[in-house]
């Protein structure tokens, strides 16, 4: 497998032992950190084309995992599984649903709706979300209509029933109930028992693993985000389950943590609204390098023939 570091932020420069915590075929880098400021949080499709060139210049014809830096910067996965030459299961692991209809074309918050306009796009199955993304999630601009035809499969760490306006379908991660979705908890089945329904639902033979280490808690990483109650086991648990019956055809982790500098006032309000404020604490930013090899140790070992 080919590991690609996106280089953005800077928030990979330090994690030294990435390039060798697998036996990787080659390891390559694609230099955007002067677009960095104009792609974070969201970004126009102007420069959305620029990253693009630069980034399928240096396309692998192997499997390739690559690494965004932090989660605003999400939705340049999108271009990444442009490159599948055949049909994918997204397995979307993260915080968020990251859905959002409302949200500009290109932003960390709407890349799932992107991605389901891809041809090679079967589904997206979205593992993990405790965020409150999911309060009144119509509200919010979320994509109900992809969830209740299927296209969505979307199933929280731990989330309480979310109110909803209008009844949508029932779906393997939720059921509709005295107007709220009730939702099949990963934290009450158990990974295994969830693995059972959620590899059923998989009908391609390639699947695409995206990771936002939001997912998991302050204790093993440090995001820009808030952050979710995800065992690290667990994640490491769901790549080997998907994997074991499918095979990877690529893969993404973000989720690292940078200080943005907005220049863009409404991108700064955005940040300002939606984010916690934080500082980069030395021994959180080490453990951000120590789960970045637990997962990329995990997906290389999974795609291996």
């Amino acid at each position: 497998m080919h590991l690609q570091i996106l280089a953005l932020d800077g928030a990979l420069d330090a994690q030294t032992s990435l390039h060798s915590s697998a036996p990787w075929t080659s390891v390559s880098t694609v230099q955007l950190g002067d677009l960095a400021p104009r792609l974070r949080l969201w970004s126009r499709d102007r420069t959305m084309c620029e990253a693009r060139a630069r980034i399928h210049a240096q396309a692998h014809g192997a499997p390739t995992l690559h690494l965004l830096g932090s989660g605003d910067f999400h939705h340049l996965a999108v271009l990444l599984m442009e490159r599948a030459r055949e049909a994918v299961t997204i397995i979307h692991i993260d915080n968020h649903p990251d859905w959002v209809r409302l949200a500009p074309r290109w932003h960390c918050g709407s890349w799932v709706n992107q991605a389901l306009r891809l041809a090679q796009v079967e589904r997206v199955i979205t593992l993990g979300p405790c965020s409150d993304d999911l309060v009144r999630p119509d509200l919010k601009g979320g994509n109900l209509p992809a969830l209740a035809a299927g296209r969505i499969a979307l199933f929280p760490w731990r989330h309480a029933p979310s109110r909803i306006w209008r009844q949508i379908a029932d779906g393997p991660g939720h059921r509709y109930e005295d107007g709220h979705l009730i939702w099949r908890n990963l934290a009450d089945t158990g990974v295994e028992k969830a693995l059972d329904v959620i590899i059923p639902l998989i009908e391609t033979e390639a699947i695409w693993i995206s990771i936002d280490k939001d997912v998991l808690s302050e204790t093993d990483a440090l995001t820009n985000w808030d952050q979710g109650q995800m065992p690290l086991a667990a994640v490491v648990r769901i790549i080997a389950g998907v994997s074991a019956r499918k095979r990877i055809a690529g893969a993404d982790i973000c989720g690292e943590f940078s200080v943005a500098g907005h220049t863009n006032w409404f991108k700064r309000w955005e940040a300002r609204m939606d984010q916690p404020q934080r500082m980069a604490a030395a021994d959180l930013l080490a453990r951000n390098q120590e789960t970045n090899r637990e997962l990329l140790v995990a997906i290389e070992k999974a795609a291996r023939p």
